[in-house]
């Protein structure tokens, strides 16, 4: 199979080995909108109108908003996705996943878990028992997912952020397009599009000093 990386920054150049164990050294390519130089860390840079039409691509962005537009754009192109998952990762149990999903090494997936398109979880992270993960949720290194949570759509998870566990009657829910800091503990639910940090998790407040 030949793959195609759309993203030519540091996660696409992390990915672009996971896509050789895949796919072949001869068979992976970096895709970008305008000409790039020709090359990138051995691998050829090409717009997307030059690589071959049976290529399956993976959009190797962190940012959700880019990775949604690009889902439209690719699928209206008529391309199909891949999803990358490194040899190192491990599931423990029946799970579902959707397409276009990068799981990095030492990912952990275990039992009953349900995840949307186009999910990236990066080093080490997991996602336990009984977890509903929406589209475009992006996890940085690190990133602890307990059992019984619900992420919706557009979440970004910060690098050693911990969700605490939820219980099958109310599981920890995490709102669409919220943003988890950095070393977050979360033990309450966040609404949409809010940002929380520390430990306890609270919001961020914008406001700045009086």
């Amino acid at each position: 199979m030949r793959i195609g990386l759309c993203g030519t920054g540091g996660f696409g150049r992390e990915v672009a080995p996971l896509a050789v164990g895949q796919a072949g050294a001869s068979e992976v390519c970096f895709v970008t909108p305008e000409p790039g130089e020709g090359e990138l860390n051995g691998f050829p840079v090409m717009r997307l109108e030059e690589t071959p039409a049976e290529a399956a691509i993976s959009i190797a962005i962190a940012d959700a908003a880019v990775r949604r537009r690009l889902d439209t754009e690719l699928r209206a192109a008529g391309r199909s996705f891949v999803s990358i998952v490194a040899p190192t990762c491990v599931f423990r149990g029946p799970s579902q996943i959707g397409e276009g999903a990068i799981l990095c090494d030492h990912v952990v997936i275990t039992a009953n878990v349900v995840i949307g398109r186009h999910f990236q979880a990066n080093l080490f992270s997991y996602v336990a028992h009984d977890c509903v993960v929406g589209d475009f949720v992006t996890l940085a290194p690190r990133v602890c997912i307990n059992g019984n949570t619900v992420i919706e759509d557009d979440v970004y998870v910060g690098t050693g952020a911990v969700l605490k566990q939820g219980t099958p009657d109310k599981p920890l829910r995490i709102g669409r397009g919220a943003v988890i800091g950095m070393g977050a503990v979360v033990t309450k639910d966040v609404p949409a599009g809010a940002v929380v940090i520390g430990n306890p998790a609270k919001p961020l407040d914008r406001r700045g000093p009086a």
